[in-house]
């Protein structure tokens, strides 16, 4: 195994542990400004996901538009927390 299949193995670990545990949080806490904040938190943390899984595509895909594609889901992920932070905030 490679290095980078390592690294995705493992970050692929600790991405299913993190949705796992705030999908639990957000069974137990919905409703209210918890469940807005769990359920940004999941939405950021899968857009994430997909940014970092872009890789595999690698094959199919040339490289400089993998990196786009990253970009703007890393991109999208931050500009939905501060946003939706933002909207949580005022509420």
């Amino acid at each position: 195994m490679t290095a980078q299949t390592i690294i995705l193995i493992f970050t692929l670990v600790i991405y299913l542990i993190i949705i796992f545990v705030f999908n639990k949080a957000r069974i137990k806490y919905a409703g209210g400004k918890v469940g807005k904040v769990i359920n940004l938190i999941l939405v950021t943390v899968c857009l994430l996901f997909i940014a970092d899984y872009v890789v595999i595509f690698d094959r199919f895909i040339d490289t400089d538009v993998l990196e786009t594609i990253k970009a703007l889901f890393r991109t999208a992920a931050l500009a939905f927390l501060a946003y939706g932070g933002a909207k949580v905030a005022d509420s």
